[in-house]
């Protein structure tokens, strides 16, 4: 799709560089959007983000990307205050929802949000919460953790691959090897036990994906991200934690995370089946 208008909207596909702009709105909302974000998400699909104009002035955004020929996420749905209460909003959604095809869609939804979901067709799954705050940095090296950089990257992608609703080794590239990203796995006996990544943000550390078999796996690698964060400066982590896997709550209560606001995952119909107790962390609210 390239244009699509309605009234005096026009709504037509983004570039990377145009959606710089729809970042610094990500962070007036308070979204913390990761700082480098940007290049890793058009990797996956470059033909899924949209803006709506209204006399050449951006106006309103969403992003539609499809990961295989089943599976969609959409995110970044923003309308400017000042433009609010026109329709421009729902007329971006569905120029840009077309853009999935026949896909199952996801999103992640705040609850202000979450009725008009439902009445565009979505379900609500479970609740997703970001937990915030301080972990302490570990006063020795994390056993059995190390950079994901030297673990085998089809293994790395398998992992991932069971833990998302779909394959998505264009966008696993690019974010492990964004400038600024750290990503960490942890091996046990030779096998791999779990990953995750934390990124600079506009506030506190964005940690995310947090994956791993077990509540221990996950402990180690959230000791480690929170050292790496410390890296670049920040103390304070976010990891957004569903609650499909209760023991994800537990340990950012053990590690002094407090939640601070919640969204829904929600689904236009059946997905790839993942292994939820193995997700700690997702990815971003962005992109899944």
């Amino acid at each position: 799709m390239t244009s699509v208008s309605s009234g005096s909207l026009s709504v037509s596909s983004a570039t990377p560089q145009e959606w710089a702009l729809v970042r610094s709105w990500a962070a007036e909302e308070g979204w913390n959007p990761g700082l480098s974000d940007v290049p890793a998400f058009f990797a996956q699909d470059p033909a899924g983000f949209f803006l709506g104009r209204v006399d050449g002035e951006p106006v309103s955004a969403i992003s539609v990307v499809t990961y295989d020929d089943s599976y969609a996420f959409l995110g970044f749905y923003l309308v400017r205050p000042a433009f609010r209460g026109l329709g421009h909003g729902l007329a971006t959604w569905r120029a840009a929802l077309a853009h999935a095809g026949g896909r199952a869609v996801g999103l992640d939804g705040v609850p202000a949000q979450q009725d008009n979901y439902r009445r565009s067709g979505f379900a609500t799954a479970y609740r997703t919460a970001r937990y915030v705050g301080e972990v302490p940095a570990p006063d020795r090296p994390v056993a059995g953790v190390v950079a994901a950089g030297q673990v085998d990257r089809a293994a790395l992608a398998a992992y991932d691959g069971a833990c998302h609703h779909a394959d998505r080794p264009r966008f696993l590239d690019a974010w492990l090897t964004t400038p600024g990203h750290r990503a960490l796995a942890r091996a046990v006996d030779g096998r791999l036990t779990g990953y995750g990544l934390v990124r600079p943000a506009e506030d506190e550390a964005r940690v995310g994906p947090l994956f791993a078999d077990t509540p221990a796996d996950a402990a180690a690698l959230l000791d480690g991200l929170a050292a790496e964060a410390r890296e670049f400066g920040a103390a304070r982590i976010a990891v957004d934690m569903p609650e499909a896997n209760p023991a994800a709550a537990s340990l950012a209560k053990e590690r002094g995370l407090e939640p601070t606001f919640e969204t829904a995952r929600m689904y236009t119909g059946p997905v790839r089946p993942v292994a939820r107790e193995r997700v700690f962390g997702v990815t971003t609210l962005e992109l899944g």
